[in-house]
């Protein structure tokens, strides 16, 4: 399937956490956005394969996603080698988009990290029609990175204070990784920092980007590359 806007993410949540707004801004206005897991999340300390894949498929549904797929490859195993950079690439190519999102260079986590350089070595292999040649080349107009974890330099925010319900109720869709450690759970439940107020930190992070552009609530992005404009004003 074709797609306006293809997001690439180590782990379901990934990308609702980063951009689930402007995610539901865009297919609100018709676009095909589509959303590549590269694992299954495995390793996860909380939930299991299956329940991760059953929240993954219901904040889809939330979000209005044309796609969603999954690499499966290994959670806590993703490298910069040939067969992990050839599993995105054919993604990208399958796909066509014309703007490609990945997760911000730097976080705590060394899977988001991983799967930064994995897409961006993607994109630029996808437009070189020696590679792979079974598969068309795509060229990708714009490659842009959002914030897991950490924020890093933004160099645009978009407005999604309109989008903020479907964000939360897309995040609430993985209850196996936000839900609290209570009396109820915790037999099952570990501790971890996404089910220690990571959500409400979440929140905080969106409203004060927004402030900054005063605006209830924004998602901001990095960019490698510089912007085009005809003319300023």
């Amino acid at each position: 399937m074709s797609l306006d806007i293809l997001i690439f993410g180590a782990h379901a949540d990934d990308a609702e956490i980063g951009m689930a707004g402007t995610i539901a801004k865009h297919t609100s206005a018709g676009l095909k956005v589509g959303i590549c897991d590269l694992t299954r999340a495995e390793m996860s300390s909380n939930g299991d394969v299956d329940t991760r894949q059953a929240e993954a498929e219901a904040a889809s549904s939330v979000l209005g996603l044309s796609a969603r797929t999954n690499l499966g490859l290994p959670d806590r195993g993703l490298m910069l080698n040939q067969d992990h950079i050839s599993a995105v690439t054919a993604e990208i190519r399958r796909h066509a988009p014309r703007i490609v999102f990945a997760p911000y260079w730097e976080d705590r986590h060394p899977d988001h990290v991983m799967c930064s350089k994995i897409v961006e070595e993607a994109v630029f292999n996808a437009k070189l029609r020696r590679y792979m040649p079974e598969l068309p080349s795509v060229q990708v107009s714009q490659l842009y990175f959002y914030f897991i974890n950490d924020v890093g330099k933004t160099d645009l925010v978009v407005d999604i204070t309109e989008y903020y319900g479907q964000k939360e109720a897309s995040l609430q869709c993985y209850q196996s990784q936000f839900e609290a450690v209570t009396g109820t759970n915790q037999a099952q439940t570990v501790s971890t920092p996404l089910n220690q107020g990571y959500m409400e930190r979440i929140k905080a992070r969106d409203s004060l980007l927004g402030q900054r552009m005063l605006i209830p609530f924004a998602e901001g992005f990095a960019s490698k590359t510089p912007f085009v404009v005809s003319q300023f004003g």
